[in-house]
């Protein structure tokens, strides 16, 4: 019996050796997106083929860019609303900034999401299926167009990634502040990496937003559901009223680029961290009905509870009410355009902290 049992060790010994010497192998010596495939120190274009279902397919243009050393997977994505236009510019700005041959990981860029909402220029939602498309995560490979789209983009952009960066922008509706947010899930490993991209990004007002992962309607946003997959998930957004302006393009691409020098990917010093204005607990006042509304507050005002930053006319200009600052704090963004319909947010105001409130709680259903 010990003389077979050694024969059979001798006879395996030459299967287990390749089997180990995969087991250790780099597993991101060949990345592929949809169409795109990358090597190591490649970058490749490609898309996400969505195929015709109850309603028309789409194609969504990705980039993969794989370093020439191994490293963590970061992965870019906007344009989740089509018309948050410095967003998207800004990703396919990135594309061309991060050099294969120097970088360090893998990074998957998807700069826009919603092909429709971008074409048809409709903003919030996609118009091929009034579904909103940060709205429906994880998708449905057998739903609707938006469902379809991000079922493929939960597979093949979020669960490959170490990190998801997730960038936004005043739509053509909002004049916005740019600000970034600190998605807290309770998870204090999870919360202390991407508090640390926050204040490497670049951007001085971040809104505090703890999620509570196990209500499902908090999950289905894509920060939300990246949470719950255990990501390190970073949100930013600049941009308004479907302005495209160097200043704000830059703040984007210059933050994603802080980020990947932040996880050492790339080769970049890191500017020192700008004095951080921690703040939350938005509030936001909608329209009650159509009419006309004229903002007097700007954007990134302080305002006391109850100031007036607006007023709504009816359509041949006769005064029907003021817009009041519903609580004391930042105007992070008003309406930046005439027309209201029932239900439009009309401004949003968040409180400011005295420093960055030290512990996740439990968000109210």
């Amino acid at each position: 019996m010990t003389r077979h049992l050694l024969v059979a060790t001798i006879a395996f010994a030459p299967v287990l050796a390749p089997v180990l010497a995969a087991q250790n192998a780099d597993a991101h010596v060949t990345v592929t997106v949809g169409t795109a495939t990358a090597k190591r120190g490649e970058r490749a274009y490609g898309a996400l083929v969505v195929p015709a279902g109850s309603d028309s397919g789409t194609v969504i243009q990705v980039a993969v860019i794989n370093g020439a050393k191994p490293g963590r997977v970061v992965s870019f994505v906007s344009g989740a609303h089509g018309t948050e236009y410095t967003s998207i510019v800004a990703l396919t700005k990135l594309i061309e900034r991060i050099d294969p041959k120097k970088l360090s990981g893998t990074v998957i860029i998807v700069p826009l999401l919603n092909v429709a909402s971008f074409e048809q220029m409709v903003p919030h939602i996609n118009p091929v299926d009034k579904k909103g498309m940060n709205a429906s995560y994880p998708g449905n490979p057998s739903g609707t167009q938006t469902e379809r789209a991000l079922a493929m983009v939960a597979e093949q952009v979020v669960k490959p990634a170490d990190v998801i960066v997730d960038l936004h922008g005043g739509d053509l509706d909002e004049n916005l502040r740019p600000y970034s947010y600190w998605m807290r899930s309770g998870n204090s490993a999870q919360d202390s990496a991407s508090r640390v991209l926050d204040e490497r990004f670049g951007l001085d007002m971040v809104i505090v937003s703890d999620v509570d992962i196990t209500n499902p309607a908090r999950t289905r946003s894509l920060s939300g559901y990246s949470l719950v997959l255990g990501k390190t998930t970073f949100v930013a957004e600049a941009g308004r009223s479907g302005l495209v302006t160097a200043e704000e393009t830059g703040m984007l691409v210059n933050g994603s680029l802080n980020v990947l020098a932040s996880l050492k990917m790339i080769d970049r010093a890191v500017p020192a961290s700008p004095k951080i204005k921690w703040v939350g607990h938005d509030q936001r006042v909608r329209a009650d009905s159509g009419g006309m509304f004229y903002a007097t507050a700007a954007r990134g005002s302080r305002v006391l509870k109850g100031a007036k930053v607006g007023y709504i006319t009816d359509y041949v200009g006769r005064k029907l009410s003021d817009v009041l600052a519903p609580q004391a704090g930042i105007v992070s963004f008003i309406r930046g355009v005439p027309s209201l319909a029932k239900g439009s947010t009309i401004v949003t105001v968040v409180e400011v902290f005295d420093g960055a409130p030290p512990a996740w709680t439990k968000p109210a259903p």
